[in-house]
């Protein structure tokens, strides 16, 4: 991870010679060092700086926490469901947020206000799928899931229409690249304020993995146990929502990384949530950061983080088809 982290900053279409790099990483540090103890006047930055410092690391950092959450939300929505193809999308988020974004794009080009009304968005289809299973009396995981097949369908429609309307040369390319998946447009104001309900949800999440254990049995097995069902689904739902929707509103949608990477890490520590949840937070962050610099040197323009997961993700989970891993074991 720390090897990846630091390897990141060597990539880009901005070349900097590896020297300059840890110069300047090396000077940064020791500024930082230095101005705990004392106050030092800030330094003008330069051209290089600006590039690893405003840029590079910003994304670095998105690619690790957007990775991390998806595959936390993946693993916990697999636990939660008992379903071994569940991904973070499956309450509709993905769909919602999609929606949301494209509607901003179409209104206005304030990239705040496009990511405000992906997170919305989302979470108001996540809460639409809740509050239209709550009509039906049966299995609770069951019909959230119905639920979510049935909003996410609805906003892919809306989603649809929005693309019909807008301007084909302007709004509707910005809409099909973003519905793509990309960190280029990431910046420390947009982690700021998605950052810290991402990383207080994953640790919910991993404080609670033992509970998931039990709900990964049944419900009536779960009842008997003394969880009380209801109650531990919405704080998972809640705890992965929250991640997934803000992940998206920074990146775009980026599938299979929730599907795939989950699977990985119960091969390696098996499908015992307390150790399985942090290990997918790491193979998650690792995962999409590697993804993304390919995506940033596999050709001269940028590649899309979705479709580069998809080439990825498809043929992998094809394979752990065929070596029957797609499981619980």
């Amino acid at each position: 991870m720390v090897f990846l982290f630091g390897f990141s900053f060597f990539i880009g279409r901005y070349s900097i010679p590896p020297l300059t790099i840890m110069s300047s990483l090396v000077s940064h540090l020791v500024s930082l060092i230095v101005s705990l103890f004392v106050s030092v006047d800030p330094a003008s930055s330069s051209n290089v700086d600006t590039v690893i410092f405003q840029v590079r690391l910003p994304r670095i950092i998105a690619a690790m926490l957007v990775g991390a959450g998806l595959s936390v939300s993946g693993a916990s929505f697999q636990g939660l469901f008992r379903n071994p193809l569940v991904s973070p999308h499956i309450l509709g988020v993905a769909a919602g947020a999609g929606f949301g974004a494209c509607f901003g794009i179409l209104i206005s080009e304030n990239i705040i206000m496009i990511q405000l009304m992906a997170f919305s968005f989302g979470l108001s289809a996540a809460f639409l799928s809740y509050g239209l299973s709550r009509f039906c009396r049966a299995t609770v995981t069951l019909v959230l899931v119905l639920s979510g097949i049935i909003v996410g369908a609805v906003f892919t429609a809306l989603t649809s229409l929005v693309k019909y309307v807008a301007d084909p040369y302007d709004k509707l390319p910005e809409m099909v690249f973003w519905l793509m998946g990309s960190l280029s447009s990431v910046r420390f104001d947009d982690l700021v304020y998605v950052a810290p309900g991402m990383l207080v949800s994953m640790l919910i999440l991993v404080l609670i993995g033992w509970r998931i254990n039990i709900l990964s049995l049944g419900e009536d097995e779960a009842k008997s146990l003394g969880i009380d069902t209801r109650k531990m689904t919405i704080l998972v739902v809640i705890c992965a929502t929250l991640i997934t929707t803000s992940a998206v509103s920074i990146s775009g949608i980026i599938g299979w990384v929730g599907l795939v990477v989950p699977h990985i890490a119960r091969m390696i520590v098996g499908p015992e949530h307390k150790k399985l949840l942090p290990m997918s937070i790491f193979l998650g962050a690792s995962f999409l950061l590697v993804v993304d610099d390919l995506a940033r040197s596999l050709m001269s323009i940028e590649i899309p983080l979705g479709v580069l997961t998809a080439l990825i993700g498809a043929p992998f989970f094809a394979y752990l088809l065929q070596r029957k891993k797609v499981g619980w074991s």
